[in-house]
């Protein structure tokens, strides 16, 4: 793709498509909203005050609907790269099942349901942080960031780091300084995460002519970053365990995980380029599995330090 491709970014109107149920759930892109889901939940279980159950899986469904909506409206925008990727050109917009228009639609719609209904049940602050990540999501991280700066994900990786905040603030009314550590603990995470996916899927992004800093710096530099946040990651994952959401159990855990996470990236910055090549990626394509893994268990200990805390066996 040309740099003026890249740069002129347009969209076409069609004809209603025949799209049905499980092409419009394809666009809330739902593995990413599982993510978004489990940390919203263990951001409003681990926050001190009470909420009602029912109001808080209303909290949790709104959250996941702006998360869905947010991504709806990513591939209302990205649909002229997705259909250069071979990882994406078989979403719904690419493959002519949805209608860029009606892929905007749903986004809007399901956006604005989301926020209001999120202030209806909770408060003001929790659908104020929700209307900024979706703001985020698509004005500064889709329509910007991606396709102008190798920092991209860097910056961008704001967007899926405030759930957590969200399901904080809808049981708090606030921001604290765990569910800031909590929102920093996503934001670090998410660069090495996407990195190693960009180390064995280059060829989209250049295809794409997407920034990606794999495509700008080249693979070297994007090993040394991965093992740079990395660190930095284990810093902030570790410390939150002396506040009021941590404990000896969460620590532990920390520790041993964020272990598992520094070698794999210690191995990946180790590595030439041909080694990778040799055995396909192998390394990369591990860590970025790990990766996942330990996003969900490093939540999970603060969820189960939060469930033990009543009984006196969680928290310090």
């Amino acid at each position: 793709m040309s740099d003026a491709s890249l740069n002129s970014h347009t969209h076409t109107t069609t004809l209603p498509s025949d799209g049905g149920f499980s092409d419009f759930f394809a666009l809330l892109k739902p593995r990413v909203m599982t993510l978004v889901v489990f940390t919203a939940f263990v951001g409003l279980y681990a926050a001190p005050g009470d909420i009602h159950p029912l109001v808080g899986l209303i909290a949790i469904l709104f959250i996941a609907l702006g998360g869905g909506a947010s991504g709806a409206l990513n591939m209302w925008w990205d649909a002229d790269i997705d259909r250069v990727m071979r990882r994406t050109r078989n979403r719904p917009i690419p493959s002519g099942r949805v209608t860029e228009r009606e892929a905007f639609g749903f986004g809007i719609t399901l956006s604005a349901i989301a926020v209001v209904m999120l202030w209806l049940a909770t408060n003001w602050v929790a659908a104020a942080i929700l209307a900024f990540t979706i703001f985020f999501y698509i004005v500064i991280y889709s329509m910007w960031l991606k396709r102008w700066t190798p920092q991209n994900i860097v910056i961008g990786g704001a967007a899926g780091a405030f759930p957590p905040m969200i399901g904080w603030a809808a049981v708090t009314g606030g921001i604290s300084l765990e569910s800031a550590l909590m929102f920093s603990i996503i934001f670090m995470w998410t660069p090495p995460h996407f990195w190693a996916l960009a180390l064995f899927m280059r060829s989209d992004y250049d295809d794409a002519g997407v920034p990606m800093l794999t495509v700008t710096h080249g693979r070297r530099a994007t090993r040394v970053h991965i093992l740079v946040y990395t660190l930095l990651l284990a810093g902030l994952a570790v410390g939150i365990g002396f506040t009021m959401v941590g404990g000896p159990i969460y620590v532990a855990a920390s520790v041993a995980l964020n272990a598992l996470f520094i070698k794999g990236a210690w191995q990946i910055w180790r590595r030439s380029e041909e080694d990778a090549e040799a055995d396909n990626y192998k390394v990369e394509k591990a860590f970025f599995k790990l990766s996942l893994y330990y996003l969900f268990a490093l939540f999970g200990v603060i969820a189960l330090e939060a469930g033990l805390a009543p009984f006196g066996l969680g928290g310090w």
